[in-house]
Formats: structure tokens, C-alpha cells, sequence
């Protein structure tokens, strides 16, 4: 096609060689059509079901073996209670010393996220990834060896370490490669195996309990081994596959890298871009970023408390020993179906922000009643707990993919991302506390705190939704409009 052009070029030089001054009008326009880039609909639609297959799978995959290897310590902590044979009950563990070892892995995960994603921007997603998850598996294999509470401590505060750049590195990493309209979707995919990680953790530890003392080992240690394992089998394959950015992929046709690479120009991120001082503080400075930065804290509280306490939850709805396992697995089961509705939604008629508001008032009314019940009441509660499970987890990817549209440069991308989970981990440290083993079976601290954090982060959603409709009101025509 180029070619067409260049010699359509010389024939009207020839032609028009007696009036230079229309031969230089007919050659500016045809070089300035010719730099021009028209993206073919259809085309556009079989790179991105490419692009699909080959970065989502793989980014679930991760997530799922991530989660499970950050929340199989909630298993540990009841596998096998009833024969003295848990966690807590092998090293002798008092319950305020497993709360440290909770929150010890936040402070790491949330001092080295924001580092992490400069460094997948540096040594490109494949590597660093593949890194990452070699050093949290094996981190989880070496959880199956400590002997005493100081070990614990050590090895989780290693394992936020690794774990801490995952997540906010997929999102990044989706800016690369997805417009903005196209983040939730994938986003929500990636972050319901989170739920699959808490359905699977449950139905893992349920096997795993009958291997108590196999080879002279009891079961915890076990989980940590067999759910380890994975991850560093599974990094040599990252770093081999896993997509970088679209400009260098060889698994893409040169058609197909400037397609992926045109399609995206001026609404996200780009591979090549450096990233500079003036855009990262403008980045830090931007006040509107910490409303966002706050409705993360306030969906991390029950983020954090249902993924480490799931089992403690369900064991005071009734349900003991090896049984309390088993029954984390419905709960994260709907969640899954939930959230991938809740942003395909979002993502399909633009309305993050709706999608986000609806997700937390249905979560934060869901555990006020849980609170409210009589501390009896097992069935309603248990109900009432896959409702809040599933709509929690269901605000999290319309907050990200309306975070990420609203993002204006690559160097904005790169920091807003990571600051937002790693500010949102002060929720996570308070999510550790509010659980307590006194308030058993009602949990009504738990419960109430959820239900306030969930609703105080419905109305900065409000919030943030006037402020983006009010500049879209007052933008210059041409002017990029704000994502609601």
C-alpha cells in the first residue's frame, strides 16, 4: 500500500511539472493521508481476541497461584485443630503473635509495591513477574519449615516482598495493552481468581487435612509445600510466555504490533515511554487520585478480613474442623460469577463508577445485617456472607479500570496504580484486627467495621463522580473527556 502511494506521488510530479505550486499542494496532502493511521474495526477485533488468549489465561493463572500462596496461612491456622495438629497449636503461637504475622506481610507488601512496578517497566513484565513468583513460592514452601513464631514472622514478611508487585503490576500491565473501556473486564478476570484462589484454598486444605503426618509431617506444612511448588514450576513457563509490550512482541505480526500499538495512542500507556520527575509529582500532587486512593482503603478492610478469617468466620457459623474448610468454598464459588458480571456491566455501558457504588452499598448493607443477627443465627449469616463475599470483591475491578481510564500518561500509570493497593494496605492492617477470637460466633465488631469502611467508600465514590461530571461540563470541545 505504501508503495501504491509513493508511486502515485511521482506520477503527479511528472504530471503537474509544469505548475509547481499545485504539484506542492497535491503532494503535501497525499504524504499527510499517507501518515495518517485508520484502525480496521475487524482487524482490531481479531488482535484483541489475540492479545486475549494470550495475556489473560496466563494473568489468572498467576493471580490464582499468588492468592493462594498469601491466604493458606488462614487454613493453617485451624488444619487439623482438632487433633492439636494446626498451625498455631504446633509452633505454639498465641493469637496476638498471628495477627503480627498477618500484618508483617502487609508492611512489606506495601512498601515494596510502588518499587516493583518501576521494575517491571525497567526489566519488562516476562522477567520480572517470573522473578517474583520463583521468590513468593518458594518463600511459601519454606512457611511449611519454621519451627517457632520468629520463623513465621521472617518468611511472610519475605513473601509480601515477592507477592507485593503482582497485582499492581497486572493492572499496569493492561494499560499496555487495552483501552480504557476494555480494562474492567480483564481486570475482573484476573481479580476473581482471587475468589477461585479462597474456593480452591478450601477444597486444597479439606484434601491436604487427611495427610496429616504423612511422612511425619502434619498437614499445614504439607499446604505450604504442595501450594508452593506450583509457583516456581510455573515461573520458568512466565518468563518463556508471558506478553510484554506490543511494540517488541514477536508473537505479533508487524501489522499487528503497529495495529496494537496505534489503537491505544493518547487513551493509555505505551511500552517505549520513559518515565519522567515532572509527570511522577504531578502524579503525587493530583488531589482527586486520593479520593480513589481512599475507597480502595475502604474496600481493602473487607478484602483483607474475609480472605485471612474466612475459615474462623465460618467455623463460628458452626461448622468445625475440616468441615470449616469446605465451607469457605461457596462463598469465593458466587463471588466469581458475581464480579465478572458486575464488570462486564461496567465496562459494556460505562458506568464504573455505578458499577463500584452498587458493588459497596450491597456488601456494607449485607455485613451491617450479618452484625445485627443474633449470634445464633448460622443459616441467615452464612447467606448473608456470600452476598457480602461476592459484591466486595465485585466493586474492586470497576474501581481499578476507572482509576486506570482517568490516568493521562504513562508516568501517572506507573506510580497512581502501585500507590493505590499500597495505600489501600492500611485497610488490609485494619481488616487483621477486627476479627476477634472473644466475639465468637457473632463476630459483630467484624461485621460493623466492614459495613462502615463499604459505605463511607460508597459515598467518595458519589463524590468522585460529581467531581469527573462536573469538569466534563466545563472541558473545551476536543478536549478528552473524564471517564465516569
Amino acid at each position: 500500500m505504501a508503495e501504491t502511494k509513493a508511486a502515485e506521488t511521482i506520477t503527479r510530479r511528472d504530471s503537474s511539472a509544469k505548475d509547481p505550486e499545485k504539484w506542492l499542494a497535491e503532494d503535501v496532502q497525499v504524504e499527510t493521508t499517507s501518515s495518517a493511521y485508520v484502525v480496521d474495526p475487524e482487524a482490531e477485533k481479531r488482535l484483541v481476541r489475540r492479545i486475549d488468549i494470550r495475556l489473560v489465561p496466563a494473568s489468572m493463572a498467576i493471580y490464582l497461584l499468588c492468592f493462594l500462596d498469601r491466604s493458606n496461612i488462614g487454613n493453617a491456622k485451624l488444619l487439623n485443630s482438632a487433633t492439636g495438629d494446626s498451625l498455631i497449636q504446633t509452633i505454639h503461637m498465641s493469637n496476638q503473635q498471628y495477627l503480627v504475622a498477618l500484618m508483617i506481610f502487609i508492611v512489606a507488601y506495601t512498601v515494596f509495591e510502588t518499587p516493583s512496578n518501576y521494575m517491571l517497566k525497567r526489566f519488562r513484565p516476562s522477567r520480572w513477574l517470573a522473578f517474583l513468583m520463583f521468590g513468593w513460592g518458594s518463600m511459601t514452601m519454606v512457611l511449611g519449615a519454621v519451627h517457632n513464631f520468629a520463623g513465621v514472622v521472617a518468611v511472610r514478611f519475605l513473601l509480601g516482598m515477592f507477592e507485593a508487585g503482582l497485582f499492581p503490576g497486572m493492572v499496569y500491565c493492561l494499560t499496555f495493552w487495552y483501552k480504557p473501556e476494555e480494562r474492567a473486564l480483564r481486570a475482573a478476570l484476573i481479580l476473581a481468581c482471587a475468589t477461585l484462589g479462597g474456593a480452591f484454598g478450601g477444597a486444597i486444605a479439606y484434601a491436604v487435612g487427611h495427610m496429616n503426618r504423612v511422612q511425619g509431617l502434619q498437614a499445614w506444612r504439607w499446604l505450604f509445600i504442595l501450594e508452593g511448588a506450583p509457583s516456581c514450576a510455573a515461573a520458568f513457563l512466565t518468563f518463556i510466555a508471558y506478553p510484554n509490550f506490543p511494540e517488541t512482541e514477536k508473537w505479533l505480526s508487524p501489522e499487528e504490533r503497529e495495529l496494537a500499538t496505534e489503537r491505544i495512542k493518547g487513551v493509555a500507556s505505551l511500552g517505549h515511554d520513559k518515565i519522567v520527575w515532572s509527570e511522577a509529582l504531578e502524579t503525587l500532587l493530583d488531589w482527586r487520585l486520593y479520593l480513589h486512593y481512599a475507597v480502595y482503603i475502604a474496600v481493602s478492610v473487607p478484602f483483607s478480613s474475609i480472605s485471612l478469617f474466612a475459615p474462623t468466620i465460618v467455623s463460628g457459623l458452626g461448622y468445625e474442623g475440616l468441615d470449616a474448610q469446605l465451607f469457605t468454598v461457596p462463598p469465593y464459588a458466587i463471588a466469581f460469577v458475581i464480579t465478572v458480571i458486575v464488570s462486564w456491566t461496567s465496562d459494556r455501558y460505562e458506568m464504573r463508577s455505578w458499577g463500584s457504588f452498587i458493588s459497596l452499598v450491597v456488601a456494607g448493607i449485607s455485613f451491617l445485617i450479618q452484625g445485627a443477627l443474633p449470634p445464633l443465627a448460622f443459616k441467615a449469616r452464612y447467606g448473608l456472607l456470600c452476598v457480602a463475599v461476592s459484591f466486595s470483591f465485585a466493586s474492586i475491578p470497576p474501581l481499578l479500570s476507572w482509576l486506570t481510564a482517568n490516568l493521562r500518561s504513562t508516568g501517572a500509570a506507573t506510580l497512581a496504580v502501585p500507590l493505590n493497593v499500597s495505600i489501600g494496605q492500611f485497610g488490609q492492617i485494619i481488616g487483621v484486627y477486627i476479627f476477634k477470637s472473644s466475639e465468637a460466633p457473632g463476630y459483630p465488631t467484624g461485621h460493623f467495621t466492614n459495613a462502615a469502611f463499604l459505605l463511607v467508600g460508597a459515598l467518595v465514590v458519589l463524590v468522585l463522580r460529581w467531581i469527573y461530571a462536573r469538569r466534563n461540563k466545563r472541558m473545551a470541545i476536543g478536549e478528552r473527556p473524564w471517564r465516569l
